[in-house]
C-alpha cells in the first residue's frame, strides 16, 4: 500500500491499519517518488490523495499504467473524472468515513481475487472447442462455444448471439456465467458477457464485435482492463 501524503495522511494510515487484509508498505509526499519506489517495492493497491490541482496525480496515473489498483481520495469531485479515465478502483470524496474507505478496500480485494481466479484457470481450460446445451423454444439445442459472439441478459431470459443466429433461452446470466469457461468469456456489464476472441476493437469503454457496440459497465471496467494487461500485455491508460 503506497500513499501520496498530505495533511489527511494520518487518518488514511489509521484507516489502513484497522483493515486486516491491508498492510501499509510506505507513504510518500511526492507521487513521483512513490512511482520510483514502486519499481522495487511490491504493492497491490495505491491510495492516492489528490489536492485541488491534480496535474501531478494525472501524470502519476499515466506512468503507472495500471500496474496496481488505485483508490483516489480528494476534496475535489472533478478529480473523480480523472480517476475513472485511468480505470482506478474507486474515488472517495472528503469528508471520508472509515466505512466508505473500508467498502473501497473490499472492492479492491474482490477485484484482485477475481483476477487471480481468472489467471489460475487459464492453463487448465482449452482455448477452443466445447459446447453447452440450452433450451430454445420447445427443443434443447447444442451451442458450440466457438460460435458464440456475446450474450445479453434480459431479466429471466438470455439472448445468445452466435455467428448465424440469436438463441433466446429461459435462464439467468449468473447460471450461464458459471458454465462458460472464464478464460474465454468475461462479464463486461450486468447485461453482457462477451467472447474474448470475438472482440474486434475497444474504444474508451465500448467493445466492438462485428456490427455490435457493447458497453463496459463501471463495475467491471477495472477488472476487464487489468485482465487484458495480464494476459496480452496490453497497456491501458
Amino acid at each position: 500500500m503506497i500513499i501520496e501524503k498530505r495533511g489527511s495522511a494520518a487518518s488514511l494510515e489509521s484507516y489502513i491499519r484497522r483493515i486486516p487484509f491491508l498492510k501499509l508498505v510506505a507513504t510518500f509526499a511526492d507521487p513521483m517518488d512513490a512511482l520510483l519506489n514502486f519499481n522495487s517495492t511490491t504493492a497491490d493497491l495505491i491510495v492516492l490523495d489528490i489536492p485541488e490541482c491534480g496535474l501531478a496525480a494525472t501524470r502519476f496515473l499515466t506512468l503507472l499504467q495500471n500496474r496496481a489498483q488505485v483508490i483516489i481520495t480528494s476534496a475535489n469531485k472533478d478529480n473523480a473524472v480523472v480517476g475513472f479515465e485511468h480505470n482506478v478502483t474507486d474515488c472517495l470524496l472528503y469528508p471520508l468515513s472509515f466505512e466508505r474507505f473500508f467498502k473501497a478496500a473490499e472492492k479492491a480485494l474482490s477485484q484482485k481475487r477475481l483476477l487471480e481466479k481468472v489467471e489460475s484457470v487459464q492453463d487448465s481450460q482449452p482455448a477452443t472447442g466445447g459446447y453447452i446445451f440450452v433450451k430454445f423454444e420447445t427443443r434443447i439445442v447444442r451451442v458450440e462455444l466457438d460460435d458464440i459472439l456475446f450474450i445479453e441478459g434480459l431479466k429471466n431470459y438470455v439472448s445468445i448471439y452466435t455467428r448465424t443466429q440469436r438463441i433466446v433461452t429461459l435462464q439467468v446470466m449468473k447460471q450461464l456465467e458459471k458454465v462458460l469457461p472464464s478464460n474465454r468469456f468475461v462479464r463486461i456489464h450486468k447485461s453482457y458477457i462477451v467472447a474474448l476472441d470475438k472482440i474486434e476493437s475497444i474504444e474508451r469503454n465500448e467493445i466492438f464485435i462485428q456490427d455490435q457496440i457493447l458497453p463496459i459497465g463501471v463495475t467491471y471496467q477495472n477488472s476487464f482492463f487489468r485482465l487484458l494487461e495480464s494476459r496480452w500485455a496490453v497497456p491501458v491508460y
